[in-house]
């Protein structure tokens, strides 16, 4: 099911979205639907990860910032130590 959506955008960036859509043999319509689909996955997936990196914090489940930095400072020797636990 779809529905519509009305917004205002800049006339350089409609330009720019209409050459888009000729040369890709797109609508400016699917394209403008499939790039806020992926902004809206992107963001929500960085919005549910930080969630849960705060409910890490919150329960203790945490790791020194000394140890991640030892661990980070042995990538790509030939003593790569391995990811540090909690």
């Amino acid at each position: 099911m779809s529905t519509t959506l009305s917004l205002r955008i800049d006339a350089e960036l409609k330009n720019r979205l209409e050459s888009l859509a000729k040369r890709s043999r797109r609508s400016k319509s699917f394209l403008a639907a499939e790039a806020i689909a992926a902004y809206v996955q992107a963001e929500s997936w960085q919005l549910d990860q930080i969630a849960a990196g705060l409910d890490d914090l919150e329960a203790g489940r945490t790791v020194k910032h000394e140890d991640v930095a030892v661990w980070l400072q042995s990538w790509g020797t030939p003593g790569e130590r391995k990811t540090p636990g909690r």
